[in-house]
């Protein structure tokens, strides 16, 4: 299994809006695409701290839905006014434990 983690800083008064759009539009989103396996959402509400994990069934699926312009599509979602400093960040691991 893969993992595509996505690191974005939100303004903390757009948190509630940004779970939303993730929850009503970005999740059924993954759901529809070939390998997705999970996803989580974490978050500090204080700080304004967005941490996104999604799961692949293999490192090809993780590519391909970068490839397809889905991963694109989904970042767009988020409004960059409610951004507040750099622009989100995405890394890819491999799933080495899972319990």
């Amino acid at each position: 299994m893969n993992a595509r983690v996505t690191t974005l800083q939100m303004l903390p008064s757009k948190m509630d809006e940004g779970i939303g759009t993730y929850r009503d539009s970005i999740m059924p989103a993954a759901r529809q695409q070939k390998g997705f396996k999970g996803l989580y959402l974490l978050t500090d509400r204080k700080t304004g701290k967005v941490i996104s994990i999604t799961l692949w069934e293999t490192e090809t699926d993780l590519t391909a839905s970068e490839n397809s312009g889905y991963y694109k599509q989904q970042l767009a979602k988020v409004k960059v006014e409610d951004l507040q400093g750099a622009p989100p960040v995405w890394e890819a691991y491999e799933v080495s434990v899972q319990a």
